[in-house]
């Protein structure tokens, strides 16, 4: 037997079907090209903005508690703005430091450690602010928060 004969001829009906098989799958991949062509741009989750963040959290809370931590902020807004703008300022003052031709480790540390005390105080001012807004709330507000972001596995939530 020549390898003629093993190989089984296409006959009219089974070409017809390879070429709509064919036919389908080249429209199956144009639909999904041109649905990530056309698709919006998926929003960045993340924003450096802690007022933002913080918004975000609140939309997820009880209404009552949302209002409290909203108010909770808005009353030390200047103080975390500050030590927000602190911190960013620190941390470019990093990157300022490593462009620097020729590059000075000593310089490197101070800025990193001026970055790591930044970032330090930015943190007790807006825990006090949650701390704060804490206290004041509810019950399910606060479980709300112990289980940001919403949809994550927590240890103390039923499953």
């Amino acid at each position: 037997m020549s390898i003629a004969q093993a190989v089984p001829t296409v006959t009219p009906r089974s070409s017809r079907w390879l070429l709509l098989s064919s036919f389908a799958l080249n429209l199956f991949f144009i639909g999904v090209a041109v649905a990530m062509a056309i698709r919006p741009p998926v929003p960045s989750y993340w924003d450096r903005d802690v007022f933002v963040r913080v918004e975000r959290l609140a939309a997820t809370l009880p209404p009552a508690d949302a209002d409290l931590l909203r108010g909770e902020i808005n009353a030390n807004r200047a103080a975390i703005a500050e030590a927000q703008t602190k911190y960013r300022d620190a941390r470019e003052q990093v990157h300022t430091v490593l462009r620097q031709q020729p590059f000075d480790p000593v310089a490197m540390r101070t800025a990193m450690a001026q970055t790591r005390a930044a970032r330090q105080a930015f943190d007790q001012v807006i825990h006090g602010a949650f701390a704060d807004a804490a206290e004041k709330m509810s019950s399910a507000g606060r479980h709300a928060l112990a289980d940001w972001p919403p949809n994550r596995n927590s240890a103390n939530k039923p499953q």
